[in-house]
């Protein structure tokens, strides 16, 4: 990989790192529903000029739904249900976890020794962070976070179906699908509060946050880990993908002064060892343990 390359990697991850952050700002005056159909509204912009992709409407409205209205709105409900921005960036990369047992048993591939290991690592760092549920992290809280891992990684299996097609035009459709069944929450949980009447009264740090999930996290954001994908093996751009919950951490650290405790630290440590085991290619392991010197 090209030193570009790797600037590029880094900067998708250091800006899905700072998506958290940016999230909880945007909470401040936006309801859940809301503040994911604003995302995708923003994001699906595009689609006036931009063709559909060659990919049937029904996987289109899957892979949408799942992928981004799905993910998205059950993240954002996490928040409101009392997560910290730093957790949720670390039990959102479970996808990993859920995406190889999902690969598994519809995909039959079957995972490797070291991904079974991985696994087990990064469950055990779940059943420790599930140990510090109390006041400051209720269950229902750490259960939608969760919920929004499981249906990020359904959209990766829905991805595999799709299979090799422009990111650009994909990204915006699959954004299209997603602002009607947010809305149509938005309808029925927000009645009282609508999308009008929160735009006009939403502070200017909710706009530009809104403004930095659709435009940024979103669109730019995956177009470019997308291209980086059709031009390097997965094994060699997935790693990149764990400095976005360590930006997330460091960040809302900084932003908010969140604080963990020993257990819950422990187990978000324990979440990312196991994910570097699954994603990171054998030979850098390898490398790391001092059995193999070299590139």
């Amino acid at each position: 990989m090209h030193a570009k390359d790797i600037l590029a990697a880094t900067l998708v991850s250091v800006i899905w790192g700072l998506a958290f952050v940016a999230t909880k700002i945007g909470l401040e005056s936006f309801t859940a529903p809301q503040l994911t159909a604003l995302r995708f509204l923003i994001a699906c912009i595009p689609v006036l000029f931009v063709p559909r992709p060659q990919v049937s409407w029904i996987l289109l409205i899957a892979t949408g739904l799942t992928l981004f209205a799905g993910q998205f709105l059950l993240l954002f409900l996490a928040y409101k249900a009392g997560i910290a921005a730093g957790l949720a960036s670390v039990t959102q990369q479970m996808q990993a976890f859920f995406t190889v047992i999902l690969a598994a048993i519809f995909l039959r591939e079957i995972p490797t020794a070291r991904q079974s290991t991985g696994m087990l690592v990064a469950f055990a760092g779940l059943v420790a962070i599930g140990f510090t549920t109390g006041a400051d992290l209720p269950m229902l809280a750490l259960g939608l976070a969760l919920a929004s891992a499981f249906s990020w990684a359904i959209g990766n299996i829905l991805i595999k179906r799709i299979g090799a097609v422009e990111m650009f035009p994909l990204m915006v459709w699959l954004s299209l699908v997603s602002p009607l069944p947010a809305l149509i929450a938005s309808a029925y949980f927000d009645a009282d509060f609508t999308m009008i009447e929160a735009l006009q009264d939403a502070s200017w740090p909710s706009i530009a946050a809104a403004l930095y999930l659709g435009a940024i996290a979103t669109i730019f954001a995956y177009v470019l880990w997308g291209d980086l994908l059709t031009r390097h093996s997965a094994a060699v751009v997935a790693p990149f993908a764990l400095i976005a919950p360590c930006v997330g951490v460091i960040a809302s650290a900084i932003a908010f002064g969140e604080r963990f405790g020993p257990l819950r630290y422990g187990g978000m440590a324990l979440v990312l060892a196991g994910l570097a085991v699954i994603v990171l290619p054998s030979k850098w392991l390898r490398r790391n343990d001092g059995t193999r010197n070299g590139p």
